[in-house]
């Protein structure tokens, strides 16, 4: 009863005034309303009166259909689960790109009533975390990712017995210019960070981020072995110091993770396989069961032979591991009928679990590729509509460039009515973009009658 077509039933009674609040258009001698909407989402709507329930036809986009709703009045309550689904999807992406928007504007945007410390991190925040937004910018992102290559690659080389050279105790350590070449790499790793901290708007959110603890052990082991060796001698045994180095320097490997904020690919399979471990744990559930079933199988088959290799369930944990895994290393194997029998059907059950999960897993990182390159073209073509309109209502032009945003007049103090920056901000998670005229697209009453 609370919907726009219920209240068409007594609009006549009201006169022409109920009549065209209600509708676009009316025809007294046909008794006939006119409504200047999308007949496939209408077609959708009409259903509620049928079936007490509406459902998105195939091809009729989310948030459109959910404005439609709300032209007539229909509670978002009788859309139905999977729709909600989809909407909700749909909602989240217009938030990403208002989000990205947003982001941009702010870099584009300076504001004067800062001050001259908040500007310069900003700056230098930019600087560090946009390599797109100058060409510097971008020269210091590849010298950084060719750093975290050379570190990585010092590490492994490090480890070469023909490149060590024996110190003052007649033990191997790793050869000076290596360790010079590692000392610079964490030198320039140290200062990055301690700029991007330094220039960070939200320090907290920064230290807890993951790729930051993943910087933070990628640095701390150097000078915690660092002091460890110059001070840790007088405190403990020289082995325990060393023992606790050699621990330390193995934790270096926590830097090839650094790569990961300069590889949208890298970032792209983290958020994948957060998406999918539902599939993992699936994944996981039926290995843990064969790697069960199976051993217990094989160590009770293999009893009967004198020379077995099955000692107990537990150790045969690891050849059920790598019979299911299709590894196979041999260092354990079965020698009765029975048991290769039992091993040809544990490797084969191991295909089919692991290749069960791996097609949504792969889905899932398709999908979320893709849908990141569409949120980035979608947040492109906000900001070119953005620019149309603010150059179209401050200076007449059909269009404009980028650098023309960079270039617009400061707001005026005291001026009343909608400023430039207002007027960019407008289409922020806006269904569609109303930037390219303010002429209403519907007749008026005037016109109708």
């Amino acid at each position: 009863p609370e919907t726009r077509l219920a209240e068409l039933m007594g609009c006549l009674a009201g006169g022409y005034d109920t009549i065209f609040s209600l509708c676009d258009d009316y025809d007294p001698g046909k008794r006939e309303f006119y409504f200047d909407r999308d007949p496939d989402a209408f077609k959708c709507v009409i259903e509620v009166y049928y079936f007490g329930e509406v459902h998105m036809k195939k091809g009729i986009c989310p948030i459109c259909f959910k404005n439609e709703m709300d032209f007539w009045k229909v509670d978002l309550k009788f859309l139905d689960d999977c729709c909600k689904s989809h909407l909700s999807e749909k909602r989240e992406e217009l938030e990403e790109i208002a989000r990205r928007v947003q982001l941009i504007l702010d870099d584009l945007g300076v504001d004067s009533a800062e001050g001259r410390w908040r500007r310069c991190q900003k700056c230098v925040w930019k600087f560090l975390e946009k390599p797109e937004s100058s060409c510097p910018a971008r020269v210091v992102a590849v010298l950084s990712f060719l750093l975290i290559l050379i570190s990585s690659v010092v590490m492994c080389m490090g480890t070469i017995p023909e490149l060590q050279v024996l110190d003052a105790d007649g033990n191997r350590v790793e050869h000076p210019t290596l360790e010079n070449v590692e000392t610079a790499c964490i030198g320039w790793f140290t200062l990055e960070y301690l700029l991007r901290l330094f220039s960070s708007p939200n320090k907290l959110h920064f230290a807890l981020s993951f790729m930051n603890i993943v910087d933070v052990l990628a640095i701390l082991p150097f000078y915690v072995s660092l002091t460890l060796t110059h001070l840790g001698a007088r405190m403990m045994e020289l082995t325990n110091v060393q023992q606790a180095v050699q621990a330390l320097r193995i934790m270096r490997i926590a830097r090839i993770f650094k790569l990961a904020r300069h590889s949208s690919g890298l970032q792209t399979l983290t958020y994948a396989l957060k998406r999918s471990f539902k599939e993992l744990g699936l994944l996981l559930m039926y290995l843990a069961v064969g790697i069960f079933v199976f051993s217990a199988l094989g160590y009770t088959m293999e009893q009967s032979h004198p020379e077995t290799l099955f000692k107990s369930i537990p150790q045969s944990f690891w050849w059920a591991i790598i019979t299911m895994t299709t590894v196979g290393y041999g260092d354990i194997y079965p020698k009765t009928t029975l048991g290769k029998l039992n091993a040809a059907i544990s490797f084969l059950c191991g295909v089919i679990a692991i290749a069960l999960p791996i097609h949504p897993i792969i889905n899932n990182f398709v999908r979320y590729y893709n849908k990141q390159r569409v949120l980035e073209t979608a947040a492109k073509h906000e900001l070119e509509l953005m620019e149309l309109n603010s150059s179209g209502a401050g200076e007449g032009k059909v269009g404009c460039s980028r650098s023309d945003l960079d270039s617009l007049p400061p707001e005026p103090a005291g001026e009343e009515g909608p400023s430039w920056s207002s007027r960019l901000k407008i289409s922020h998670s806006d269904t569609f973009i109303p930037l390219l005229t303010e002429e209403k697209h519907h007749r008026t009453r005037l016109q109708s009658c």
